[in-house]
């Protein structure tokens, strides 16, 4: 059995799809997402769509990212300007291209989302551990249990990039950069799909560690941006020129309702 670690996808659908064809996973494969599958990209709904359908043929870790983190509360009215100023307003716009209203000025209990995507926000996980590896988003305490290690330091931090550590070896995310880290005790593959100035979606094939980028994708010939122009311009503050909310709650809905 192989590992497969895949870096933040950030709503960069073509990228995740593009990395997934050059990857030819095994069914017996174990696939582990870093977190961070939403926001700054343009097509988080396809994306989620896609790992929702992959997750029934592999087997599959999906982790939590401070993005879903973000998210989730938003989506149940906590915290909701910090979702939309880390690029928030781009998975809002992504839904409601699909027929499922989420805006701010939408009450929490109307957002409605499918309830497949539901389910798979809610089952992502802080952590994953092997013999080998600890894989989690952003980071990890060498001091602290992994157990005990508070949800900030697995989302959030930045420091243990610099750390000394010496243990299992990290596998992580969450802190973007052209290079690879690929060290003794520390691998991170947030390569920055979603950055024009990084603009790679990476993948680490574990134990030996083999690292696959996307290469190249459709997305410069689809014509989704297109399309996008129908929904209305981009989402200035948080998309008040689109159509008004429907009823309903956070929770599963039909799309062919709108």
């Amino acid at each position: 059995m192989n590992i497969y670690a895949i870096g933040d996808i950030h709503g960069e659908f073509f990228k995740l799809d593009a990395l997934m064809k050059r990857l030819h996973p095994e069914k017996d494969d174990l696939l582990i997402f870093l977190g961070d599958y939403i926001d700054r990209g343009k097509m988080t709904f396809e994306v989620i769509d896609y790992l929702v359908d992959l997750n029934k043929k592999h087997n599959c870790v999906f982790l939590e990212g401070n993005h879903e983190n973000m998210f989730m509360d938003f989506m149940s009215g906590i915290n909701e300007d910090l979702f939309i100023y880390n690029g928030g307003k781009k998975t809002i716009k992504s839904y409601y291209k699909h027929g499922y209203d989420i805006r701010r000025n939408v009450s929490y209990l109307n957002r409605k989302m499918p309830r497949e995507h539901i389910t798979f926000f809610q089952k992502t996980v802080m952590y994953h551990e092997t013999d080998e590896f600890i894989f989690v988003h952003a980071g990890i305490h060498p001091n602290t249990p992994l157990a005990n290690m508070p949800p900030d330091i697995l989302l959030w931090d930045r420091a243990f990039t610099h750390m000394a550590y010496d243990g299992k070896v990290v596998v992580f995310g969450h802190t973007p950069d052209n290079t690879i880290l690929n060290e003794k005790y520390k691998i991170c593959i947030d390569t920055g799909a979603c950055f024009e100035s990084m603009g790679d979606l990476t993948a680490v094939k574990l134990p030996e560690r083999t690292f696959t980028r996307q290469g190249w994708t459709l997305e410069d010939m689809d014509d989704h941006n297109n399309s996008e122009k129908e929904v209305g311009k981009d989402l200035q503050n948080d998309g008040k020129d689109l159509p008004g909310s429907s009823s309903g709650g956070w929770s599963a809905t039909n799309p062919g309702s709108h």
